[in-house]
């Protein structure tokens, strides 16, 4: 995996203190949005730290973890395949590592083409249940993030509704990188607004996978029903030295 820290993984009580902090803040801003409990899971994006910090963190009770490099991510669900963890894919699809993808994984958040959904059609196993997919939405057109156009979505669902060996679950965002979390709000409204949209259009979609440890409050308040945080639960994340 190429890794490196300058600091040792995080104890079972780090994280333990962490994720509970985590959890009270998505019970708050549920609450504050008249949300019922439970509604907004959290997924542990756990790139770029160790097998163990992943340990410590089932140890308090999370199961939920996401991970963007995949060799990376096979490294460690070798080495934990011990334990009960459902695995999201969070980063760039590249067509070389669909297969890799649909057979260690149970959610991909990031589908933006359908070449890349039919691959993981084709090699999702067929003694596993079909894997849950998102449609990665560039809300911003930034030329450096994946993702379809808003106005993509909808034919880009369809073709996804008829691979039998995906279950379309909801749409997936990153908002522009900004000082000020509030500042991401709108995408998130709008990224709500475009799931309602396509509901209205006969596509059902159950899941909003928005929100990070800097602004995930917000996200929750708009509908988010997954948010991905990372260095709140686990802390800084080791320099990466190579993929």
């Amino acid at each position: 995996m190429n890794e490196r820290s300058d600091a040792a993984p995080p104890s079972v009580t780090e994280v333990t203190h962490r994720l509970a902090a985590v959890r009270g803040r998505v019970r708050r801003a549920l609450l504050e949005a008249r949300r019922a409990p439970g509604e907004t899971a959290i997924l542990a994006v756990s790139k770029q730290h160790t097998a163990a910090a992943i340990e410590a963190a089932v140890a308090a009770g999370q199961r939920e973890f996401g991970e963007n490099f995949v060799q990376e991510a096979l490294a460690k669900i070798a080495a934990l395949q011990h334990l009960e963890i459902d695995w999201h894919f969070i980063g760039h699809v590249q067509s070389n590592k669909t297969r890799d993808i649909a057979e260690h994984f149970g959610w991909v958040h990031t589908v933006d083409r359908m070449r890349v959904a039919r691959r993981l059609n084709a090699q999702r196993p067929y003694y596993r249940e079909p894997l849950n997919v998102c449609i990665q939405v560039n809300q911003a057109d930034e030329p450096q993030k994946s993702g379809i156009a808003p106005g993509g979505a909808a034919d880009l669902a369809r073709g996804i509704m008829e691979l039998s060996r995906l279950r379309l679950r909801g749409l997936m965002s990153l908002p522009p990188a900004a000082a000020d979390p509030a500042q991401s709000i709108r995408f998130f409204a709008a990224l709500r607004q475009l799931k309602q949209r396509l509901a209205g259009e006969g596509i059902p979609m159950d899941t909003l996978s928005m929100g990070m440890s800097i602004d995930l409050e917000g996200a929750v308040r708009e509908g988010s029903t997954i948010v991905r945080v990372g260095t709140a639960i686990f802390g800084p994340r080791a320099r990466r030295a190579s993929r």
